[in-house]
Order: C-alpha cells, then structure tokens, then sequence
C-alpha cells in the first residue's frame, strides 16, 4: 500500500494526475486488489533511486521551456509598461493557472524569481538599504524582512521549492543582520566592522553555517531524494557553498578587503582559496551534492589565474592555462564523482554513512 502510495504521489508530483485524484485512487485501486509488483531485488531498487539523485525536476520537456520564455518576456513587458503593483498580479494569475493547475516546474522557478526580484524593487522602494554609511542601521534589516514574508506566503500557496529555500535563506540573512546590528551596538562604534573585518566575516560564517545545517536538514529527511524536500535541499545548497566559501575565504584572509574576487590581493589569498574549495568538494562528495563543487569553480578559477599572473607570462598564456587547470578538475572530478565517492563512504562510519545517500 505504501509503494501505491508513493507512486500515486509521484505522479501528482510530475503533474500527471491532480492531488485530489491521487487520493480518490489510492482506496479505488486498493479495494480492487491492485499491488506493486517487485520487478528487482530492494537494493537494486534502491540503486536505481539513487543513481541520478541530483537532477534538478525542473524540465519535464520543451514544452516547458516555451511556456517559461513566455512568462519571462510577458512579465518584463508589463514590468516596463505597467506600475509597479501590476506585477504581483500578473505572478499570481500566472501561478494559478502554471504552478495550481497545470503543475509546471520550470514556469514555477521562474515566477518565483520574478517575484524575487519584485520584492527587492519594493523593498528597496520603501526601505533603500545602501547608504553611505559605515554602520548597519534598521534600514537594512527592514529591507531584508519583506523576502521571508512575501516567499513564504507563496510558497504556502503553491509549493514551490526554490520560494522556501529563498524564504529560509532571507529569514536567515535577516538573521545576520540581527546579529551585526547586535554586536555593533554591544560594541559602541558604529563603524566596528569596518575596523575588525574579520569579526564580520566570523559572524557571516555563523549565519552560512546555519543555512548548511537547514540544507543537511531537508537532505537527510529525504535520503534516496524522491520528495521535493530533495529540491529544497538543492537550492539552500546552492546558496550555502558560495556563502561558506566566501565568509570562510575571508576570515583565514583576516579580512584582507573584504572582496576573495579581487584579483588584486588572490595571490596571497590562493592557498585559502584552494584548501577552502577542495574542502568543500570533500563534502560534497560526502552528501553527494555537486552543487558543493560547482560553486567553488569561480573562486578556484581566480585564485589560479592570481598565481599565474604573478609570473612573467604573457595574459594569453596564464589566461588558458588557468582554463585548462580548472576544466581538467571539472573533467576529474566529473567523470570520478561515484568511484571517488564509494571511497570516501568507506572511510566514514557506519552510523554516519547509513544516514546519506547510498554509493
């Protein structure tokens, strides 16, 4: 009963059958005597499960792609065109009849974005949070405030994986900006992290390591990743290794501007860079997230090119070296992703290992 269930889910979920049908079928077929028939032993089932876990459900065809080009240049049109209210309305029309009704994933990901964006041209509006100050003032947390509320509203509504993770993701930089506010009153200077970066940077690791923790949260509930808490878990890992990467970059750096992009200061900055990019790849192995590894390309790629360009060779030569280096990373890492994870298993304990995707 409970395989019945679960596909009857499944097919709910890809937009195969409504929600309410799936419920009206499940006691249907069960009265009749309909069962899941074992095709293949459990754990080659699980194996099939896990074999492409971190595919993102956000295509399910070219139809999709159409209707989502669609939705973006009918929404940048009245954007230009329209108030700034018509917006909101349009997303939720949309939503109703792309996201309720006929359940698609990509149209989905793209009014969520939209409202996103929406959200920081309306916060900003009321709640301008750049200004030229040193020190962070409410305006800041205030601007922050409306993302949680707005993208949690609409993930209520719809269910949309990327609005929750973007919720839990401003919920946790207003967090952050709780906490800098904090320290800077505690402090007495209003200009305290401008004099004590690294402190900054510290409490900037605090906040990317809680969002790591929800991310682990929603990943462990899901282990063979065949809910959209697997999706979820997707993007706060997204947004938590950029996040780790660069708070953890600029606290080994002892704060050293601020900017682990600039190539300016990479050369002394490259080892940090390196080690702090190899260890995430080392969990990402470990939660079987590539996310982990893609997000540290960028940074790897500038640390590389800071080092080549203290050398005497001409731009073109540390340029394509520096692309050669992290392609062929990429390509190792890529095409080794499963040997190199079974290895990594073999070394954790059981207890641990038990509780992550299989390999």
């Amino acid at each position: 009963m409970t395989d019945l269930r679960s596909i009857l889910n499944e097919a709910a979920r890809q937009g195969l059958i409504s929600p309410e049908a799936g419920g009206r079928l499940l006691p249907f077929l069960i009265e009749r005597g309909v069962a899941v028939a074992e095709a293949r032993p459990a754990a080659a089932a699980e194996g099939k499960a896990w074999s492409d876990t971190e595919t993102p459900r956000f295509v399910r065809g070219f139809h999709d792609v159409l209707i989502t080009i669609g939705v973006i240049v009918a929404i940048i049109g009245l954007w230009g065109l329209a108030s700034l209210y018509a917006v909101p309305a349009a997303i939720i029309v949309l939503s109703e009849i792309l996201v309720r009704r006929q359940r698609l994933a990509l149209p989905a990901v793209s009014l969520t974005i939209a409202l996103f964006c929406w959200t920081s041209l309306l916060m900003s509006h009321f709640f301008p949070p750049w200004t030229p100050s040193s020190s962070f003032g409410p305006a800041v947390t205030h601007f922050v405030t409306g993302f949680p509320i707005l993208l949690g509203a609409y993930y209520v509504g719809y269910r949309v994986p990327l609005s929750l993770a973007l919720s839990i993701m401003s919920g946790l930089a207003v967090v952050l900006t709780l906490l800098l506010r904090f320290v800077q009153w505690r402090s007495g200077n209003p200009a305290f992290f401008v004099d004590h970066p690294a402190m900054l940077a510290a409490v900037g690791l605090v906040c990317a390591l809680g969002l790591f923790a929800m991310a682990l949260y929603f990943d462990l509930g899901d282990r063979l990743r065949r809910t959209t808490r697997s999706d979820i878990a997707f993007w706060l890992h997204l947004g938590a290794a950029p996040a780790l990467l660069y708070s953890t970059v600029s606290l080994l750096s002892f704060g050293e501007g601020g900017n682990i992009f600039f190539v300016g200061n990479m050369s002394s900055r490259a080892p940090v860079v390196v080690a702090t990019v190899a260890a995430l790849m080392l969990i990402g192995l470990v939660i079987d997230r590539r996310a982990f590894v893609t997000s540290g390309l960028l940074s790897l790629g500038v640390a590389i090119f800071g080092v080549f360009r203290q050398g005497s060779a001409t731009v073109d030569t540390y340029i394509y070296t520096t692309l050669i280096v992290v392609g062929a990373i990429v390509l190792i890492i890529g095409t080794g992703w499963m040997p190199l994870r079974r290895l990594v298993l073999r070394a954790l304990p059981a207890a641990i290992s038990g509780r992550l995707p299989p390999g």
